[in-house]
């Protein structure tokens, strides 16, 4: 219920490829892959980690690609006319 009441908030689902440099090999790059809930423009969530990143961790950042998109919009959103179960 968490990630529907995120979306109807504004949240998104985003995704960011972050390339960092090894630290004992600094001439190769290492990709991570992050995603989360996260509101756009702005990203705080993404930021906050980069932010832990950055003062935690020893690979320095060399890259950050984000991409974004909305869960559920209002075109999506409707009540259930009924419910089926099977076994």
């Amino acid at each position: 219920m968490r990630d529907i009441t995120a979306a109807l908030a504004g949240y998104r689902l985003t995704t960011a490829e972050i390339l960092y440099r090894m630290p004992d090999f600094p001439g190769l790059l290492q990709s991570y892959v992050w995603q989360n809930l996260d509101l756009a423009p702005e990203f705080p969530v993404l930021s906050e980690f980069l932010a832990f990143w950055q003062s935690r961790l020893d690979g320095k950042l060399y890259s950050v690609r984000v991409a974004s998109s909305s869960i559920i919009g209002p075109q999506e959103w409707r009540w259930a006319k009924g419910e089926f179960r099977l076994h």
